[in-house]
């Protein structure tokens, strides 16, 4: 075989993606659906010529936005990085842009090598949300407890059993046996007219974030006290948590490895 016939060395890439996630139903590839990860696939496979596989560094539910969220895709293509980056975003709709793409050695898996995760969740407290934030934030005008809520939110430091704050159905979406998960940094603070929790973690169970906003929520409407949030991570596999707090305020910000 000549060595114009041989096959090229597979590469493993590293994309970091934006998106915002209102018109797509979460990031997993689902049947006759729009999905971040089905999108990207075919945008690759339209470019490159390959059926690839995009591993996401977890999964977003629909309506969930990221400003940096990470896959690894592994291909033949010869196209530098920077320039791949460029071609996939004129195959790619306006609310899904490529970043950037770095070559990663082809052990490296985006999910399995994160090291945290940070999320952001907005809440809106003006008594009219612009049309220009209401795809990315939760409008909430009416009374609720912010200091008590910025207290109860420093309860979730640590290392727990997130078991509380999963959803029901977590064995359903795939989620690990272990429950168990480390919170760097938890916080909430005002804004201008904007409320805003930020989470830092080893890794984030499905609907944790969104069900410790939930939680917060009914600290801020008085349902609960910011004390009862030990008590909930203490208990572990069995407790339940509060509401879950919609998905449209909710925004990946970052991966690190």
């Amino acid at each position: 075989m000549s060595a114009s016939n041989e096959p090229r060395p597979l590469r493993n890439l590293l994309l970091r993606v934006a998106y915002d996630g209102t018109d797509f139903h979460g990031w997993q590839i689902q049947p006759d659906r729009p999905t971040i990860q089905g999108t990207l696939t075919a945008a690759i496979a339209a470019l490159c010529g390959e059926t690839v596989h995009v591993c996401g560094s977890g999964r977003t539910d629909a309506g969930v936005h990221a400003e940096e969220q990470a896959a690894n895709v592994t291909l033949q293509s010869p196209i530098p990085c920077a320039n791949l980056a460029r071609a996939l975003n004129d195959h790619l709709p306006e609310s899904i842009r490529v970043l950037s793409a770095q070559e990663v050695p082809l052990e490296f898996h985006a999910r399995g090598n994160a090291r945290s995760k940070m999320y952001r969740y907005r809440i809106y407290r003006g008594a009219t949300c612009p049309p220009t934030l209401s795809r990315y934030v939760f409008p909430y005008p009416y009374p609720l407890d912010e200091a008590a809520m910025a207290e109860a939110a420093r309860f979730f430091v640590g290392t727990w059993d997130f078991r509380p704050f999963a959803s029901k159905d977590a064995s359903s979406a795939g989620e690990e046996r272990s429950t168990v998960r480390t919170v760097f940094s938890s916080r909430l603070e005002r804004q201008g007219e904007e409320l805003r929790y930020t989470v830092e973690g080893s890794g984030f169970l499905y609907h944790m974030v969104r069900n410790i906003v939930g939680t917060l929520f009914d600290v801020g409407r008085h349902r609960i006290e910011a004390a009862a949030i030990r008590e909930l991570l203490a208990a572990g596999q069995g407790a339940a948590s509060g509401s879950t707090a919609p998905a449209r305020g909710l925004t990946l910000v970052r991966v690190a490895y």
